[in-house]
């Protein structure tokens, strides 16, 4: 095992590989593997539509990762995304595979004016930190009043999980709604992912190709056994349904705090 943190083997080490294995495997890889745990097209779409999303949106993705989600908008709908994401290592990344607009900044305190965005989402982030509602305060302040706000949480379908895996808090259908009404939002409508199409093979071919090509690379490392057996670990959690996906379509209160 790694002596390191598991959330930043998984989130920040495993980015800068993931730049090298596209480079190796070719462009049209980037964002496929980019959007690996953070949503399929379908799921992109529904929460683009939902919080409308459209030429010229000023988009805070929070917790955005490597980078593809926002890549995805910005190159469908001709969104113009701002990240936000606290491991420098995928702040990088996501500048290498899509010159994004991005800065290293911690979810509960961004570092933007109040009403500076027409929408914000934040995708599988809620997870992985205990104070949901202060994450979900920041995505709502940030967006002008009325905007829209989307989510894809990991909730827990049980009290007690069997395996937790490190860094990771899933919450309840009750304990999300709470974190999400003391936030100050006002959720609109929900959809689990698994009532919309799955991700089309030749995504999830392409994006297996880059997670073969850093597996041969790395798969001496610990750091890639640490990161690996944190997503052994959800997987099988998704599987046996103990947690599932929900995309959350939320409103930011009308009048600014």
């Amino acid at each position: 095992m790694s002596e390191q943190d598991p959330m930043v083997d998984e989130f920040d080490t495993v980015a800068s590989w993931t730049v090298a294995a596209v480079r190796e495997l070719g462009a049209d890889h980037a964002l496929p593997a980019a959007c690996r745990g953070s949503g399929s097209p379908a799921a992109l779409d529904w929460l683009a539509d939902a919080i409308g999303i459209g030429p010229g949106t000023h988009l805070l993705d929070s917790g955005a990762g490597v980078g593809g989600p926002a890549a995805y908008v910005a190159g469908e709908r001709g969104a113009r995304p701002v990240l936000a994401e606290p491991m420098a290592g995928a702040c990088w990344a996501a500048q290498q595979l899509f010159d994004s607009t991005v800065t290293v900044a911690d979810g509960a305190r961004l570092p933007f004016a109040d009403a500076t965005f027409d929408a914000a989402w934040s995708l599988g982030v809620l997870c992985t930190v205990e104070d949901k509602a202060a994450h979900l305060a920041e995505l709502g302040r940030a967006v002008r009043p009325g905007g829209g706000v989307g989510l894809l949480v990991y909730e827990r379908t049980v009290d007690s999980l069997p395996d937790q895996p490190e860094g990771n808090h899933f919450p309840d259908r009750a304990e999300l709604e709470a974190a999400v009404a003391a936030a100050g939002l006002r959720v609109v409508e929900t959809v689990p992912l698994t009532d919309l199409p799955s991700t089309p093979e030749d995504w999830q071919h392409a994006a297996d190709a880059v997670d073969d090509a850093v597996e041969r690379q790395h798969r001496d490392d610990p750091r890639w056994a640490s990161a690996q057996e944190q997503q052994d670990t959800i997987g099988d959690l998704i599987a046996r349904e103990l947690v599932v996906g929900v995309l959350v379509h939320c409103r930011a209160a009308e009048v600014a705090a």
